[in-house]
């Protein structure tokens, strides 16, 4: 099945409501990040990247794609390492801390004068570390959908689709197992995001682009992150879906407690995944915070 990965924005449009003014200029970058291992991007537009944008775990960087079109304006969607178009990592560790060593690498490369880092998940987690560990690279902080409080309770609906099959007979199996765990979703959008995040083998079947998370033990592995918090001094927003249970009123009052700075918005409609849901009204957001 012929597969063209730029050849979906005009539909992406037409269903956010947005005009088509033509095919946006983006193009797929490599960067290596040491140890034999390449992280991938897309990068939007001629100029200086404005923003970067990380997805969360089990998606890739097209994920952005109609918060890109809506903003207009140059920016960087980066697929995780294990996701996407990156190398997978062979002791599959792709928690936060690992995953920002990795993204600073690239965004000093491919976005050294970006104004925002937007992480999303299990990219918003690795955005916390990232403005922690490299604050030069990060001025203005959107997480979205997710705080150091989630936990496996609050992550199970998530858990349970992401953790199911890897390969599938056909793409109407792999379809069809997705529209049951995202049913607010329009089938079209969904299959959309499928072509970009599973390929067909060369047996036939459907195989899921990333790789598994090494499993914590008996916790998710995001030790450390509500004391990165704390070093997180820059202009922070979290936005959070209405329709989520991944982030709790505990976990904002957390949030605020330790970033009173912080900005905290809800985006009605939403479920976790915000920028699939409700991509229009998550790039207001992000042009009015940037």
């Amino acid at each position: 099945m012929d597969y063209d990965e730029f050849g979906f924005f005009e539909e992406n449009v037409r269903e956010a409501g947005l005009p088509w003014t033509g095919p946006p200029t983006v193009r797929r970058e490599f960067v290596e990040v040491g140890a034999g291992q390449r992280v991938s991007a897309l990068v939007w537009g001629g100029g200086s990247p404005r923003t970067v944008l990380l997805h969360g775990g089990a998606q890739n960087a097209h994920t952005w794609d109609t918060v890109a079109l809506a903003l207009d304006h140059p920016l960087v969607a980066i697929d995780l390492p294990g996701h996407g178009h990156s190398d997978w990592r062979e002791d599959r560790d792709y928690w936060p801390a690992r995953n920002a060593e990795a993204i600073a690498t690239v965004i000093e490369r491919l976005a050294p004068e970006a104004e925002s880092v937007v992480g999303m998940s299990l990219g918003g987690l690795t955005a916390i570390r990232l403005a922690a560990r490299y604050p030069a690279l990060v001025h203005k902080l959107v997480v979205v959908d997710v705080t150091p409080g989630v936990n496996l309770e609050k992550a199970a609906p998530i858990a349970a689709f992401v953790d199911g099959p890897q390969t599938f007979a056909s793409l109407d199996e792999l379809l069809e197992r997705t529209i049951h765990f995202n049913p607010s979703r329009s089938v079209s959008s969904l299959r959309r995001g499928i072509m970009h995040n599973a390929g067909r083998r060369e047996d036939g079947t459907w195989q899921w682009r990333y790789d598994r998370l090494r499993p914590p033990g008996d916790r998710l592995a995001f030790e450390g992150l509500w004391d990165d918090l704390t070093t997180v001094k820059v202009p922070t927003m979290l936005v959070r879906g209405s329709l989520s249970g991944v982030v709790s009123p505990d976990d904002i009052a957390q949030f605020s407690r330790l970033v009173p700075h912080a900005r905290i918005e809800t985006v009605d409609g939403a479920g976790h995944s915000v920028q699939g849901d409700r991509p229009v009204e998550l790039a207001r957001l992000l042009d009015a915070f940037v």
